[in-house]
């Protein structure tokens, strides 16, 4: 069996399975990691949103076989890791705004938002309505209006 060798937060790993695996199965059923979620498995809900060197992607659509070894795959477990705290900003906004209810899309959900609110630092500007319009994560509770005012909450402390 090939191997496959990428960094998933902040640590080297390598594992044997053939390349068009997933990169969500490898995260969860082969190294343990489940704060991606299984949804839909098609890339449409987006609850496995987790960040490939830096950006959001949805690992249930990549072939594992597509990564480097320099690869850095971020999940919501790595996170904090980036900002060297115990938790990430976006995610004390999510506990302040008392964002989830049934949590399972809340980890995609985060990732979402950190990887938008970097995009938009990065361009120099704030984040409007219009950009959160753009986030296409699916919450199956609906808590869409807390959902936001967290992200921007998030963005005035990263």
């Amino acid at each position: 069996m090939p191997e496959q060798t990428f960094r998933l937060n902040g640590r080297q790993v390598t594992v044997d399975i053939e390349d068009e695996v997933r990169l969500l199965w490898v995260l969860r059923d082969v190294l343990g990691v489940t704060g991606p979620k299984y949804g839909c498995g098609i890339n449409v809900c987006k609850a496995c949103t987790s960040h490939l060197n830096g950006r959001a992607v949805n690992p249930c659509a990549i072939p594992v076989g597509e990564l480097e070894p320099t690869d850095e795959v971020t999940t919501i477990e790595g996170l904090p890791a980036t900002v060297g705290a115990e938790l990430h900003p976006m995610q004390q906004a999510w506990l302040d705004h008392d964002v989830a209810q049934c949590g399972y899309c809340q980890p995609g959900q985060i990732m979402a938002a950190v990887a938008l609110v970097r995009s938009v630092a990065e361009e120099g500007r704030d984040i409007t309505e219009a950009d959160l319009d753009g986030i296409r994560n699916i919450c199956r509770c609906g808590t869409y209006v807390r959902i936001r005012a967290a992200i921007k909450d998030g963005a005035t402390r990263m």
